[in-house]
């Protein structure tokens, strides 16, 4: 059965986004934007809420056009644009770009999006994010983190998330000092989801 993975990025101090939605402080060269293309050119879809999405759709579509755009990004440009996506979002109605709008997160509508998949779900988005972990509907987690300190920001999950017990899978440092940290729920927990 596939899996939903979360991936995202975060500060040294827990934030995926600085004040007014910053990320220009992640670091993302040509080699870890070239690790993201590996990881997610494999997966069987994209699942994001509409802020996510909408921020996406407003690049992607055309990010070879655009003069600063690396080969990586536009690699990336191609593996977002031909991938089934997923947008989870109450006032959205219709989106382009290979996309699926559902209305709401629900475990039911989690697992008949799992069952459809050709493969994994990467799983995007702070809200959305928060609202799978209540529902226990992550299976696994990439986070990356990026050697800055923000002191303030968006953490990825509430303070008063419940606790969760997850298994170190692998590990990798990359030259720009970001470090990728993957976990998978517990066995136990895998098995009583």
């Amino acid at each position: 059965m596939p899996r939903i993975v979360l991936f995202v990025s975060v500060s040294l101090d827990g934030c995926f986004e600085g004040p007014g939605r910053d990320i220009s402080w992640s670091r993302v060269d040509d080699e870890l934007h070239s690790h993201f293309n590996e990881e997610l050119a494999r997966l069987g879809g994209f699942v994001s809420g509409r802020v996510t999405h909408e921020l996406m759709a407003d690049y992607w579509p055309t990010a070879e056009h655009d003069p600063a755009a690396t080969a990586p990004m536009i690699e990336f440009a191609r593996i977002w644009r031909e991938m089934p996506k997923t947008v989870f979002s109450r006032t959205l109605r219709h989106a382009e770009w290979n996309t699926t709008v559902l209305p709401e997160v629900t475990p039911a509508a989690v697992a008949a999006l799992k069952a459809s998949a050709a493969g994994d779900l990467s799983l995007s988005g702070g809200e959305l994010a928060a609202s799978f972990r209540e529902l226990d509907l992550i299976d696994e987690y990439r986070v990356y983190v990026h050697p800055v300190l923000l002191g303030r920001g968006r953490r990825i999950f509430p303070p008063d998330a419940a606790p969760a017990d997850l298994e170190l899978l692998t590990t990798r440092a990359f030259g720009s000092g970001v470090v990728l940290l993957h976990y998978a729920r517990t066995a136990a927990r895998a098995a009583n989801a």
